[in-house]
């Protein structure tokens, strides 16, 4: 796989305060992303997301590091011309409709009039907008902005594009549509820098993973080398068993109705569970063995840090 994106070293400080006092934000970023890929870049707020974003985009500058777009210096016109750009909060032209502010911004790019026409309703359609082309922005939902700045951001035909907090404030549909064009992207070749803090859409799209806190990378790789297989525990829903007979095989709490939720930590104790509401003439309704989630994962990196 060719190398896209190259971060070596990256320092980036900020005076802050009335003394303007220095406070270092990145703490020597390393890392790097294949194409076609979909990198996760995680941290919880403050941690340095936006700011390593912006330096690799060239809008703040660092006092140490490199950084190369495709092999090239990340602020030349060749790295730029085949990147995109989602920022976390976007500012739109609310009195435009959606293919006027789409016809706006292909003219940065110099699309030319024939194409232009034929793009914007690829995109429209790409984001599930077609039927909203022509309603002005201020009646758009939040997810319906965050489809028409990722449709914004794919004008140029990106081979690497960058969303800032993408699924932030969306309710669980609009979660979803941001992540099956981020899928479609990753289908059609493409390579996606993903910036976020919710683990659960992360660890359904992303390849490769690296977790920030307080500037620094504390871990990244492959989701499948960083998250163990081992079984937690196992969560058993059960009926027609008694509390007190249940008492040391596990986690008791009462569920919905006649229904109980037993989390079993010992294997051992999985098999005492079953043989024990098989006699008591109960009902086992589900029964899964949870293994570490990122979300496990980040925790405890967070908490030790």
């Amino acid at each position: 796989m060719a190398m896209v994106l190259k971060i070596e070293n990256l320092h980036k400080s900020f005076k802050l305060g009335f003394l303007l006092k220095k406070m270092k934000i990145l703490r020597g970023i390393a890392l790097s992303v294949e194409q076609g890929e979909v990198f996760g870049y995680l941290g919880p707020n403050g941690a340095g997301k936006t700011t390593t974003i912006k330096c690799i985009l060239g809008l703040i500058f660092p006092e140490e590091g490199k950084i190369e777009i495709f092999g090239h210096p990340h602020l030349s016109p060749k790295a730029k011309e085949k990147t995109g750009f989602l920022p976390e909060n976007p500012y739109f032209y609310d009195h435009l409709t959606a293919s006027e502010f789409l016809d706006y911004y292909s003219q940065l790019f110099l699309i030319k009039k024939e194409e232009k026409e034929k793009k914007i309703k690829s995109l429209l359609r790409l984001v599930d907008l077609e039927l909203s082309a022509d309603l002005q922005l201020r009646k758009f939902s939040r997810g319906m902005l965050q489809r028409i700045g990722m449709a914004q951001a794919l004008l140029n035909d990106p081979s690497l594009i960058f969303l800032d907090e993408p699924l932030g404030g969306l309710d669980p549909l609009g979660r979803k549509e941001i992540r099956d064009i981020i899928v479609r992207l990753k289908d059609e070749g493409k390579t996606v820098f993903l910036s976020s803090h919710i683990l659960q859409d992360i660890e359904m799209i992303c390849t490769r993973v690296a977790i920030i806190v307080n500037g620094e990378i504390i871990n990244q790789g492959a989701l499948q080398d960083l998250i163990s297989e081992k079984i937690l525990f196992t969560e058993v829903i059960l009926s027609g068993v008694g509390e007190k007979e249940l008492e040391g095989m596990g986690e008791y709490f009462s569920g919905h109705g006649d229904r109980t939720l037993l989390k079993v930590f010992k294997e051992e104790n999985v098999e005492k569970v079953l043989r024990l509401v098989q006699s008591s003439k109960g009902k086992v309704h589900s029964l899964i063995p949870r293994t570490e989630t990122l979300e496990d994962l980040f925790v405890e990196i967070v908490k030790k840090r």
